[in-house]
């Protein structure tokens, strides 16, 4: 579990990266989200590397 820095952190990055995306779009917020996890269990916090594995989220298809 992210301390609450990590949590701010990820919660703008995810923001901006879905800002085109529904709401109700969970399968896609979800993948985004699952990335950019992934990124900060790897030691990874910089802004540019957490948008680059977010936007990864973006182009896998949703499995839903």
């Amino acid at each position: 579990m992210p301390d609450a820095e990590t949590a701010a952190l990820l919660r703008a990055v995810l923001d901006e990266i879905c800002a085109g995306i529904s709401l109700s779009d969970t399968s896609t917020r979800t993948n985004v989200a699952s990335k950019l996890l992934e990124t900060v269990r790897q030691g990874t916090l910089s802004i540019e590397d957490l948008k680059k594995a977010g936007s990864q989220g973006l182009r896998q298809p949703t499995t839903a």
